[in-house]
Formats: structure tokens, C-alpha cells, sequence
């Protein structure tokens, strides 16, 4: 990529970053790897990777009728992350060349 289209590429990002309210630390917060501590999450931070047996508190979850899909982690997504959807007026999101990528992608967890 020659550098013209690289500083307009910084230049169209960081406009769209201000135009949504992210900051630096958002995104990073956003694309930072998923801590390893596990594949399924309660509401109390208890984690299990979905490897050896299930713990008790997820057995005693979906015997109360929770699907287990209630408590996976979502790839890519960091819990808890700051990063929330901001609405803007009239955003134009057809021309938006991240629209349906991870970085489009937040968390309302």
C-alpha cells in the first residue's frame, strides 16, 4: 500500500472513530485476544473451557431450562469491554468498509 492510501486510510478511521465516540483505548479494549479462561460464563464470573465436567453451576442452569449457547463467549468479543454502540444520526453505513466485520461488532454484555 503506498503511503497516500495509508494516511487517507488513518485519516477516514480516525474521522468515523470520532463520529461513533471511540477512542484508542476502546478499540484496543476490542480487539485484545479473549482472556483463556474459558468457553461458557455466568453472570458471576464463574468460567468453565468446556473441557473435563461441567461444572455445577451450568448443570444447575440448564436443568432450570437455560440453553447452554446462553453462557458461551462469543469469539472475538471482550466482555465487558467499554465499547458500546453509540447512535448517530444519519450514519451511513452503506459505504462503511468495516460494516459486518469484527471491528463493527460490540458487546451489550
Amino acid at each position: 500500500m503506498d503511503e497516500r492510501k495509508r494516511d487517507s486510510m488513518i485519516a477516514y478511521l480516525r474521522r468515523r472513530m470520532e463520529d461513533f465516540g471511540i477512542t484508542p483505548d476502546d478499540l484496543a479494549a476490542t480487539l485484545a485476544p479473549e482472556p483463556a479462561a474459558g468457553r461458557y460464563r455466568s453472570a458471576h464470573g464463574e468460567s468453565w473451557s468446556g473441557e473435563g465436567g461441567m461444572p455445577q453451576w451450568l448443570k444447575q442452569a440448564i436443568s432450570a431450562g437455560q440453553s447452554i449457547g446462553h453462557f458461551e463467549l462469543s469469539s472475538g468479543v471482550v466482555s465487558g469491554s467499554s465499547l458500546h454502540a453509540r447512535a448517530v444520526t444519519g450514519a451511513d453505513w452503506k459505504n462503511d468498509p468495516f460494516a459486518g466485520s469484527p471491528l463493527a461488532r460490540t458487546s451489550s454484555r
